[in-house]
């Protein structure tokens, strides 16, 4: 299996919306690994590694979100993993 790590952000009505709850519910449900949170400018940021199939359905549900939210805009670049991790967490 390819592995891979991507850096998103993603804007839109995305704060206040249960949005990083529900990256991280999804994130556990395709086996990702990696954390989500908000920036001070009204969007999120999410670091997801694992197996490149499930890191892009995962890039994929960031276009739709929680259901409370409004994507305009996702912002996706492929990192180096830098940082060991263990699972998927809510940072703040």
């Amino acid at each position: 299996m390819a592995q891979k790590t991507i850096r998103a952000v993603v804007s839109g009505r995305v704060q206040g919306v249960f949005f990083r709850d529900c990256t991280r519910e999804e994130a556990v449900h395709y086996g990702v690994k990696g954390w989500v949170r908000n920036l001070p400018d009204g969007s999120v940021e999410a670091l997801i590694s694992g197996d490149a199939l499930q890191v892009e359905r995962m890039v994929a549900w960031l276009h739709t979100g929680s259901p409370m939210a409004q994507v305009r805009r996702v912002t996706v670049e492929e990192k180096e993993l830098s940082e060991s991790l263990h699972d998927f967490e809510i940072r703040y």
